[in-house]
């Protein structure tokens, strides 16, 4: 392959990892520099020459440059000297004295020139702000002066006032199609580049008519809107075209639209996220104006927790619709789902229950569910907090009654005064004797888990140690941990609760639940290295739209 003709795959695999490089670096950013790290604008410019079709734009808010200061290897450093080696270019000399505040990369179209009998060739395009349009214009001539002395056939062509270069397609072999290269300087603002010349027409339209770009789309507009001040980086998805992307057709589709957008915080980087949607919005239960009651009872030791109010309607909420047309569109079946929820799968399938009807259909108040991984990380226990309310009695009383019918025995227990009910099952063990006297038995308890009330709660946990654990660190619980009331602190109030991940204890048990997680770390080597919690919740008060949250806290932070 002529490794001129590659460059589009290069810089469009280096914009992504510039955003992702981008992420990792934070963490360096607040024990480096003292400056006040922002986007230079809320709002992408390059939407302009995007369709208002396009399913998804990506876009980095702030100069490459400015994000140096962020780095601790040297990664976006070493990434723009691979990058730009490989075409003949030096990013220093050639691209960093005219290039501006945004990098926006787009799918246009899902096929370029809709035909379906020669397949499905995805358009890209590849917006670089230019702050010295002369100097951009001559990086544009340099680019393609090398591809043609590298045996590139070139064509030229004016188009509605604008100069395109690209490769000639005359002769169309695969290789070819998989490495064009157009490229413009579209007025004063902008350089462009797409894997076809069609791809760069039809941006040029959408910018001289401005009902067909993206800028014009009320959906995107509504979606905008919802963005902060002084986002890093953000990127805009249209739903239903991104299902249409992946060959989905969705059972249910309530969500029309998402917008992203990565901000930095004083304890670490916020991502915030707006699903829109044309239908009113159900929360699942009220909002909460501070931390649950029931996070008294997490130790401090806990790997994830999540904690909130009213389970009794989680299946039926926005909520939930969001996670049923989230997974399949990016996954397109459930299979990953599975895996996800597997410790609450192996739960059910152990104790014989139904979650939603034997449990969440009583939790009418608080909560808070936890998991504590042992020091080798292989198993986890588990610790789940109920607020005492109307139903929680006799929802207890049917754990028991489902336990008694598993042959169970419910036995009374104490521990440092406190009165605690076990499910516990007797088991034989084998033990080795002399051949002639032959195998002798014996009878051990098992604890299967237990559960006690404890001031206006009910606590069950799976074992005697998770229990002692609660009863004599009452002191010391999460809500204590200054690693977890920072990033509550990152989250706005009021919000609907909390799923807390603490990185470094649960990293183990989530790659074996989750095996396509070690290749993202992989890939994102930078950030999980120095991820050391994340927090999830969703808030805002709107009736159209679904906002949400996630904090990464990171190290030196």
């Amino acid at each position: 392959m002529n490794r001129q003709r590659s460059f589009i795959g290069f810089i469009i695999a280096g914009a992504i990892a510039l955003l992702v490089i981008a992420i990792a670096g934070f963490y360096w950013f607040f024990g480096k520099s003292p400056a006040n790290l922002i986007g230079s604008t809320s709002q992408p410019g390059a939407a302009i020459f995007v369709s208002k079709l396009s399913p998804v734009m990506v876009s980095l808010l702030a100069n490459p440059d400015r994000l140096q200061a962020l780095e601790r290897e040297e990664e976006l450093s070493k990434l723009k000297t691979s990058l730009f080696a490989k075409s003949g270019i030096d990013y220093k000399q050639d691209i960093q004295p005219w290039l501006g505040d945004e990098i926006t990369l787009a799918i246009t179209t899902l096929d370029i020139d809709r035909d379906l009998e020669n397949g499905q060739q995805t358009g890209y395009l590849l917006a670089l702000a230019t702050k010295q349009p002369e100097k951009s214009r001559e990086f544009v001539e340099l680019l393609f002066s090398k591809r043609a002395l590298a045996g590139a056939n070139l064509a030229v062509e004016q188009y509605k006032g604008v100069k395109l270069i690209y490769d000639n397609q005359e002769v169309i072999t695969e290789e070819k199609i998989q490495n064009y290269l157009a490229g413009a300087v579209v007025g004063e603002g902008f350089v462009l580049f797409a894997n076809d010349p069609k791809v760069l027409r039809d941006a040029i339209n959408n910018v001289q008519a401005p009902d067909l770009n993206l800028t014009s789309s009320p959906e995107y507009q509504k979606a905008t809107r919802q963005l902060p001040k002084g986002g890093l980086a953000v990127a805009f998805l249209n739903l239903p075209i991104v299902a249409k992307w992946q060959g989905l057709e969705l059972a249910e589709q309530l969500y029309n639209s998402q917008i992203i957008s990565l901000a930095l915080n004083p304890k670490g980087l916020l991502a915030e996220t707006t699903f829109l949607t044309s239908s009113e919005i159900v929360p699942p239960s009220a909002p909460l104006s501070k931390p649950v009651g029931a996070l008294q009872y997490i130790p401090a030791s806990a790997g994830l927790a999540i904690s909130g109010s009213n389970l009794s309607n989680l299946g039926n909420s926005d909520l939930a619709k969001l996670w049923r047309q989230g997974t399949a569109t990016i996954y397109g079946s459930e299979d990953v789902v599975s895996r996800l929820a597997k410790p609450l799968a192996d739960i059910q399938k152990g104790w014989g229950i139904n979650l939603p009807e034997d449990i969440f259909s009583w939790v009418q108040g608080e909560y808070a569910i936890a998991l504590l991984p042992e020091k080798e990380q292989t198993t986890s226990h588990w610790i789940f907090v109920v607020e005492k309310s109307e139903g929680v009695e006799q929802g207890v009383a049917r754990l028991d009654a489902i336990a008694s019918s598993n042959g169970l025995s419910i036995n009374p227990l104490t521990i440092d005064k406190q009165k605690i009910s076990a499910w516990t099952e007797l088991i034989t063990a084998t033990k080795k004797s002399d051949a002639k006297e032959g195998a002798s038995f014996s009878i051990e308890t098992k604890v299967r888990g237990l559960h006690t009330t404890f001031g206006n709660y009910e606590i069950f946990t799976s074992d005697l140690e998770t229990m002692n654990e609660i009863l004599i660190t009452k002191d010391n619980s999460i809500i204590d941990n200054p690693n977890f009331k920072d990033s509550i602190a990152a989250i706005p109030l009021p919000n609907q609760g909390y799923i807390y991940l603490d990185w470094t204890k649960s990293q183990n048990l989530l790659e074996r639940q989750v095996p396509i997680l070690k290749l993202v770390e992989v890939l994102g080597k930078p950030f999980f290295n120095n991820l050391r919690s994340l927090t999830v919740s969703s808030y805002g008060t709107e009736t159209r739209s679904l906002k949400g949250g996630v904090f990464f806290k990171l190290h030196n932070s």
